[in-house]
């Protein structure tokens, strides 16, 4: 008997509705995170509020959620160092004279291709590559008139579909993980093999091609096109950007010739540190756990167990001080320079920062409601072998969607659904896939998702509008998943 049963549903049920419905996202998760608490408290309004807010201090007594929000606001101090060097103003340069070569052909699909090329290419972690694609290319994208909103759905829907479907990351050495948990002796061999069921990423990552080639928008993006393309603006009037224009719309400093390396080699340093730190925090359990296993597979071993949230912020802490030791070579900036910029990138990213803090709240609260286990305990009662791989799918992309994690999903379901698969005789590679599946899926649809947060914040666009923009094209690839598993089943 679960405790809380229905009411466990409700606290991120009703946040999502709220920030989409009102806009407020902050006002919103709050909500949702007090909601929670209240459930939990028997009611009791005292008990509930102060619960609420010992919730929000408990965040930070995980080192992971810490180490996550440090990393938000540092991005902020990257982000202006890179303006300010005129490595953006360099970067565009690049393009432009790249393009100019491209006699006769269309920039605007030129430089959306690169960004959803890259998006693809840098597959070792996903809030990695959302950041790089939405720094790289969101000057370009507006210097052609092309909306933040777009940059943001090519940035969101070619990451996790590409990691997943690359698993050489943190992604597949957890998936890994969890397979090894279900008594598989070759986990590594039924990640990959079920790959080729895993239909939600591939219809994902084409869809955006698709999208790009044809210049076919759909619902709200069609709307964003239109004014950008239109009128050069670049959000909607009442739009509240996840990054301000005083981190956007930085002057290269007077004097400093504009130089694509300024911005480059830092932001290549900050990808490359990921699986080297990933490598590193995990290679003591690698050489405890397979002493005597191949260099190679201690290697996949350790970047599974590495932590993500120290990679994420050595990275970004190496390419800050890569970026210093760059600039100072070329006499850029003085020791007062440096830090004053520095602050003001981590202020620009306090907004971020909460909207971190929130997210991780909530999904604290739905831990202990349980919330994921209720959704499959109720459909477990009811699933049929030939459409488990269906009933799976959705019930992954509910519960992410209303979790915000992908992981956590992937946690709670992979659990339920490979026992399920075996005792009901159902297809377990099948069943595998529509977990991963469905936890993307509902993570692309998910506003408290922190990869959609940090592509809403990487593009500079408000987050409800990427939200928004970008279901559509979720729904329509994460209906057809559902079909193609549904006639599978009747098959």
């Amino acid at each position: 008997m679960h405790p809380y049963g229905f009411l466990s549903l409700l606290p991120p049920i009703i946040a999502i509705v709220l920030a989409i419905r009102t806009k407020q996202v902050y006002i919103s998760l709050l909500f949702g995170i007090w909601l929670g608490w209240m459930i939990i408290s028997g009611w009791n309004p005292i008990t509930g509020t102060l619960a609420t807010i010992e919730g929000l201090v408990h965040v930070f007594q995980d080192p992971g959620s810490t180490r996550t929000i440090m990393f938000s606001a540092l991005v902020g101090a990257l982000i202006i160092f890179i303006q300010r060097s005129g490595g953006v103003q360099g970067f565009i340069g690049l393009l432009n004279r790249w393009m100019e070569r491209m006699q006769g052909k269309d920039k605007k699909v030129i430089v959306q291709l690169l960004a959803w090329v890259t998006g693809m290419v840098i597959f070792v972690e996903s809030s990695i590559t959302v950041l790089t694609v939405g720094t790289l290319y969101r000057p370009a994208f507006d210097s052609l008139r092309i909306s933040r909103e777009k940059l943001a759905y090519i940035a969101d829907s070619t990451s996790a579909p590409t990691c997943i479907l690359i698993p050489f990351n943190a992604w597949g050495a957890f998936i890994m993980g969890l397979l090894l948990t279900q008594g598989y002796d070759h986990p590594f061999a039924m990640m990959i093999k079920s790959i080729a069921f895993n239909f939600y990423p591939f219809l994902a990552i084409l869809l955006v091609l698709a999208v790009i080639l044809f210049k076919k928008d759909i619902g709200p993006m069609k709307k964003a096109e239109k004014r950008t393309s239109e009128t050069g603006a670049l959000l909607w009037p009442d739009a509240q950007p996840m990054v301000s224009d005083a981190l956007t719309a930085v002057d290269v400093k007077e004097n400093v010739k504009p130089r694509a390396i300024n911005m480059l080699l830092p932001v290549a340093t900050m990808v490359a540190m990921m699986p080297v730190m990933l490598l590193y925090t995990g290679w003591q359990a690698a050489i405890e756990a397979r002493p005597d296993a191949a260099l190679f597979d201690q290697a996949t071993f350790a970047i599974g167990q590495g932590s993500g949230s120290t990679a994420v912020l050595v990275s970004i802490i190496t390419a800050l001080m890569v970026s210093w030791v760059l600039y100072g070579t070329q006499r850029m900036f003085s020791l007062r320079e440096y830090a004053e910029l520095t602050m003001k990138g981590i202020s620009e990213m306090m907004p971020l920062a909460l909207l971190m803090l929130f997210a991780f709240a909530i999904s604290g609260v739905c831990r202990e409601l349980e919330t994921g286990v209720y959704v499959a305990d109720i459909t477990s009662q009811w699933l049929s072998p030939s459409f488990v791989p269906f009933l799976v799918f959705l019930v992954s992309g509910f519960i992410a969607f209303s979790t915000g994690t992908s992981w956590g999903t992937f946690g709670i379901m992979i659990a339920i659904a490979v026992p399920m698969a075996q005792n009901m005789g159902a297809n377990e590679l099948m069943t595998i896939a529509a977990v991963l599946g469905g936890g993307v899926f509902g993570d692309h649809c998910s506003p408290i998702s922190d990869t959609t947060i940090i592509a809403s914040m990487s593009a500079a666009t408000d987050h409800i509008d990427h939200v928004r923009t970008q279901m559509p094209y979720a729904l329509l690839m994460g209906g057809a998943t559902a079909l193609i598993y549904l006639v599978i089943g009747f098959l």
